[in-house]
């Protein structure tokens, strides 16, 4: 008996061909979709995190505000919080409950800063509160794609101000006489390039 082997043709091969080229295109867009998207959500949580973090910082130090001045690297007094829009540091405060894991020979009280620079919003810290001479703050980056930085200060009068402390012509009478008195509240906005503006309205004690 004579068996016959019988082959593939050269059309059936190509259409063979072109089928799987054809599920291995839309296998590979499908995968090449799940994989961006993935890459997308992860990059949104680490933003939101990093965020939410800043955030957290800015909150925690403010609420940790203490009526506390200092003396800066002049021998000049500073008030214990002052901020605006035409300073450097768009805020700088005295805070509580500096954290000592070590038990090292310092203040629980800390002073800090917040600076806006090229984008990126950065929290500055220093090691004593009466410098006595020049003393450089430690930084840490807590934010970048920072368009702006505000904070604004509810004075005792319940009226809205740009700088703190007051001007001495402007605030009241207890503010005149302790210029370390805090404001009743502070607000800060940040105006980032991707989420746009977050506001957090913190009352303070004092």
């Amino acid at each position: 008996m004579k068996l016959t082997v019988r082959g593939f043709t050269l059309l059936e091969l190509l259409v063979a061909l072109a089928v799987f080229a054809i599920m291995a295109t839309a296998a590979y867009s499908g995968l090449r979709s799940v994989l961006f998207t993935r890459a997308a959500v992860e990059a949104q949580n680490r933003r939101l995190a990093d965020v939410q973090l800043a955030v957290f910082r800015l909150v925690q130090d403010i609420q940790q505000a203490t009526p506390r001045g200092i003396r800066d690297e002049y021998g000049d007094p500073e008030p214990a919080l002052r901020g605006g829009d035409l300073l450097d540091d768009v805020l700088i405060l005295t805070r509580a409950g500096w954290d000592n894991p070590l038990g090292q020979s310092r203040a629980t009280l800390q002073r800090v800063a917040y600076r806006l620079r090229e984008g990126r919003l950065w929290r500055l810290h220093w090691d004593v509160l009466d410098r006595g001479g020049a003393v450089a703050p430690r930084e840490t980056l807590l934010l970048d794609q920072v368009q702006e930085f505000r904070a604004r200060f509810l004075d005792q009068e319940d009226e809205w101000r740009n700088d703190w402390p007051p001007p001495a012509d402007q605030s009241a009478e207890d503010q005149r006489s302790d210029p370390n008195l805090p404001p009743r509240a502070v607000e800060i906005t940040l105006t980032l390039e991707d989420w746009g503006a977050i506001t957090r309205l913190l009352p303070l004690s004092g």
